[in-house]
């Protein structure tokens, strides 16, 4: 599936803007909307841990609903451990921007990324939503993606289409993240919408699908957030629907493969990052067990230094593995970085250290590890730990 240039606004039916409102400091945009120009239904899965953002317990309640029709999303203020007053913060912005569009406010859907524990300015927010409607555009999906960046040093859109039974149609996005990236539905969020016709509850499990092998399956720092969010809109514009389980098969293919793309962006951008890293697992028991090894290995500090310091220290990779909680025999083990195989049935194996070495300075790193000839596998994509990720978050505080 060929993931493309595109953004929220690629899908017919859908507009955008993003502008300043003087949230960040910087002056830089801090005010994103998406709308779309009819009816929608939504679906959004969240982050799992137990203190939760404003937003993100708002928008709990209003995927219920199973229909939206517009995104409202900041950057600069995270709205996140501010108790019933940054509910009630939450709901003015989103009553703001539907008196504005002239909608529910129910079928508003707001989001917040940035420092955590501070309150929103509403009042600025509100004031500026007259622009911020009026700087709607068919062309305004990049000014979102920009409007929602933090840590970001780069927007990230992207776009597919694929075609069903019924016609073709679209799927765009963007997502936020840098840092505090450890997503099981970090500070990460990502729209999507598309003109398809489908229900809430085939999207729901598109949806859910969809994350589980992409936005779940990276790590930047092992850290989860509080306003973890992807969300998406589908407005049936294109005229096309899900209209069979073939087509839910190929519409969660397109739905994934834009999801990964997004995801890996993520991950290239991490904090201080100089390097993407693939890490594979086979011959696991099973597909959890898979990703239970692959996760230690990504999120392992001296493994992520060794990345930095392209030096093939396949001593930390297997320990690594070997303390992720999953039964298997080390004599079974074997592991390749790129195309060198460094561990072989146990023990080392012989390979071009300098090779290696050069291999590992270039930007893109692959590392497949089999614990045996059991059918789980797993893929997890991590970053290096450079100098400047401490330093970044050193600098940085709520």
């Amino acid at each position: 599936m060929k993931v493309s240039d595109g953004s929220v606004t690629t899908p017919s039916g859908f507009l955008a803007a993003g502008i300043a409102c003087g949230l960040k400091e910087s002056g830089q945009p801090d005010l994103g909307l998406v709308v779309s120009e009819g009816p929608a239904t939504i679906a959004a899965v969240f982050t799992e841990i137990l203190v939760k953002a404003a937003p993100v317990l708002r928008g709990m309640k209003c995927v219920l609903r199973g229909k939206a029709r517009a995104f409202l999303a900041n950057s600069g203020c995270a709205n996140a451990c501010t108790g019933d007053a940054g509910l009630k913060d939450a709901d003015d912005t989103a009553t703001a921007a539907a008196a504005a569009l002239d909608v529910p406010a129910e079928e508003v859907f707001v989001a917040s990324t940035g420092k955590i524990g501070l309150r929103l300015d509403v009042e600025a927010m509100n004031k500026a939503v007259p622009d911020l409607v009026g700087a709607l555009s068919a062309d305004g999906g990049d000014d979102f993606a920009r409007a929602i960046m933090t840590t970001d040093t780069v927007p990230k859109t992207a776009a597919v289409e694929v075609e069903l039974s019924t016609g073709k149609v679209a799927i765009g996005g963007c997502a936020k993240g840098s840092g505090m990236i450890a997503p099981r539905m970090a500070t990460m969020l990502a729209f999507l919408t598309t003109d398809v016709g489908v229900g809430a509850d085939v999207l729901d499990r598109a949806l859910r699908d969809a994350v589980e092998v992409s936005f779940n399956r990276i790590t930047v720092d092992g850290h989860m957030s509080t306003n973890d969010t992807v969300v998406i809109m589908a407005n049936g514009r294109s005229g096309a629907a899900v209209a069979s389980d073939e087509d839910i098969e190929k519409f969660t293919e397109a739905l994934t493969a834009l999801c990964r793309h997004l995801a890996k962006s993520i991950v290239r951008d991490g904090e201080g990052a100089t390097k993407l890293v693939e890490v594979g697992v086979v011959g696991a028991p099973s597909d959890a067990d898979a990703e239970r090894i692959a996760r230690k290995i990504a999120e392992s500090p001296l493994v992520k230094c060794a990345f930095f310091g392209a030096d093939p220290n396949w001593g930390r990779i297997v320990s690594a593995a070997g303390y992720a909680g999953v039964d298997f025999r080390p004599e079974d083990v074997t592991l390749d970085i790129g195309e060198f195989r460094v561990f072989e049935s146990g023990v080392p194996a012989g390979f071009d250290r300098d090779a290696a070495v050069e291999y590992m300075k270039g930007k893109d790193i692959s590392v497949l590890l089999s614990v045996g000839r059991k059918a789980g596998s797993a893929v997890l994509w991590t970053c290096d730990l450079s100098y400047k990720y401490v330093e970044i978050n050193a600098e940085y505080t709520t």
